[in-house]
């Protein structure tokens, strides 16, 4: 049996979601092929560009099964291959078109993004990803396949491969002659929202790359990078096993004749390279996006090579669903805007991103709201959280809330006094981030218990601050009236008139947030002739939208806006009472 060790939180063998059900089978899995060895689960991404919240999906599934596995007390790791011996395929938009020139070198040889204070193209693109992915809690170990190949790590496996180019040919012929879905077909299969995300779903685009063809000159699954133009650009044109010399020639005009026992400058193709790496690393858990996993594609392929020509296994491999975006540019890693888990975790809390991608399986689609649809998100969470709390969370919820807030090593930074989201964003909004006035207001929502620090409240505060500042268009966000609206004032009814000063007189006996709730639903109600706590009607519905669009009309010249207890709150009693005096 694999040896257990003692961890400080250790999920319940019960807990009925798809995490523990991987796990399950990850675990029996490895038990059959290497008991007693550490379980390897995988993840790789390509820092061909921005790693969006879409390829998160690579490192949150395999990260959420080895973390159960680890909380159980099994040795588990999870390697992150960063697939920057990958080739720059193209310049992406907003990147100075002369780095065209570099298509065809390996990212690590590539120079940054101009102004970028990073080595090369690769590291700038992974540093905010670590960053990220260390908030959330993910622990990893990170493996540089630009490392790997350079150093000769891989030799005995790259000879292996040219050794057997024949029987790998053999097996990707089988293929080559059947229709290749493709993005139309995984688009069938997925129902994406639209082509960008289906863009997104594709990823680093190494599925696209050819398998290493090269017509009459025979088939190898080696590609070299020039050792004059850096790029691989390169066709091999003879091979000999035996002394393991390879000839090649590049589209730059060089050639030459290399020792492929020495040669440390290039990498095989995809499509053996996943396999490969599969049975060298050990791999049992490794999910993959719609493009690996569609017939005929990396993945499938994959599993016979290894099996075939590596002597390996296939990794369990869930293929995993869309990530979409309301509210912001769709995702493609090939586009500028792009939206990245550092972007999220800028208006959002860590175990919230993480729930998104705990509570659904990975076939299944969800987006993720930078719009005001993250205030809806944030209420189910804290709606959640009070189930949990009073015992009421269903088994599947619970788990997630658990993968959520806390990991195998311990629990995640929290905010002490979580208040609502849209309560949050709403006073910041109101107040423009003015320190004093947000601790003013939040310290009368709850006169009994009230807030007396902003660090109570904070991460929560400054990510919805954030949001505000950053994803609520300017022609919505709330401006307060500095004068009376005295032409509207003067245009009033009795009627209107009655209900400002009925809302005016209760203001100092209700200024807390359940007060001023109480309040503005109460003043139509009274005017009907109503008990404060009876049941609206649609009458009653009617007259109180009425009211509510006349407050907001003097207070903020709109409509609509914040919701109004919070509104009065932000604006204080005695500008209240300046506006609104008719």
């Amino acid at each position: 049996m694999t040896a257990r060790k003692e961890v400080p939180t250790v999920a319940q063998s019960t807990e009925t979601d798809w995490v523990s059900r991987f796990a399950d089978e990850v675990i029996a899995e490895a038990e059959r092929r290497a008991p007693g060895k550490p379980i390897v689960c995988a993840s790789g991404l390509s820092p061909s560009g921005p790693i969006h919240l879409g390829n998160l999906r690579e490192v949150m599934t395999p990260h959420l099964v080895a973390d159960e596995i680890r909380r159980r007390g099994y040795d588990c790791v999870h390697i992150l291959s960063w697939d920057d011996y990958d080739r720059y395929r193209k310049v992406p938009a907003g990147v100075d078109p002369s780095w065209s020139e570099h298509i065809g070198k390996p990212l690590t040889s590539v120079p940054a993004p101009p102004g970028s204070s990073y080595a090369n193209w690769a590291e700038h693109f992974k540093a905010p990803m670590i960053e990220a992915l260390s908030a959330m809690g993910i622990e990893f170990h990170g493996i540089s396949q630009t490392e790997k190949y350079t150093s000769g790590a891989y030799r005995e496996q790259i000879l292996h491969a040219m050794h057997h180019r024949e029987q790998i040919d053999a097996v990707l012929d089988r293929y080559r002659t059947k229709d290749k879905p493709g993005a139309k077909d995984a688009k069938k299969q997925q129902k994406p929202v639209d082509e960008a995300e289906l863009e997104a779903a594709e990823g680093s685009g190494a599925a696209a790359e050819d398998d290493g063809s090269a017509g009459g000159a025979g088939y190898y699954p080696y590609k070299p990078y020039c050792s004059v133009c850096e790029r691989d650009l390169t066709t091999v044109t003879s091979y000999d096993d035996k002394t393991t010399e390879l000839t090649y020639t590049c589209a730059c005009g060089h050639g030459e004749t290399v020792l492929l026992s020495e040669h440390n400058r290039g990498k095989l193709v995809w499509k053996v390279d996943w396999p490969m790496r599969w049975a060298y690393e050990g791999v049992v858990f490794e999910p993959s996006g719609v493009d690996h996993s569609s017939p005929g594609s990396s993945f499938v392929v994959g599993g016979q090579i290894v099996r075939e020509v590596f002597g390996g296994d296939q990794p369990i491999g869930p293929m995993y669903a869309f990530v979409g975006i309301s509210g912001m540019a769709k995702m493609s890693s090939s586009k500028g805007g792009v939206p990245t888990p550092a972007d999220a975790l800028e208006i959002m809390e860590a175990p919230l991103l993480r729930w998104l991608y705990a509570r659904r399986r990975p076939n299944q689609s969800f987006k993720i709201a930078f719009d005001q649809e993250i205030q809806r998100t944030y209420d189910e969470w804290d709606a959640l959280e009070r189930k949990i709390n009073d015992g009421s969370a269903q088994p599947a919820d619970a788990a997630a809330y658990s993968r959520a807030t806390r990991t195998a090593g311990g629990e995640l930074p929290r905010t002490p006094r979580p208040l609502p989201y849209r309560m949050l964003a709403s006073v910041v909004d109101i107040t423009t981030g003015h320190d004093e006035q947000t601790l003013r207001i939040l310290g009368e929502l709850d006169p009994a218990n009230p807030v007396t620090s902003l660090d109570e409240t904070r991460p929560r505060l400054d990510r919805a601050e954030r949001w505000i500042t950053t994803q609520v268009p300017a022609e919505q966000r709330t401006r307060v009236r500095d004068e009376p609206d005295t032409e509207l004032l003067a245009s009033l009814g009795e009627t209107e008139r009655e209900s400002l000063r009925l809302l005016l007189d209760g203001l100092d006996e209700h200024w807390s947030l359940d007060g001023l709730t109480t309040l503005v639903y109460g003043v139509p109600k009274l005017q009907a002739g109503l008990s404060a706590d009876a049941k609206p009607t649609p009458e009653l519905k009617v007259a109180q939208r009425a009211f509510f669009a006349l407050l907001y009309q003097l207070l903020v010249g709109r409509d609509t806006g914040p919701r109004l207890p919070t509104l009065l709150l932000a604006v204080g009693a005695d500008r209240v009472r300046k506006l609104l005096a008719a």
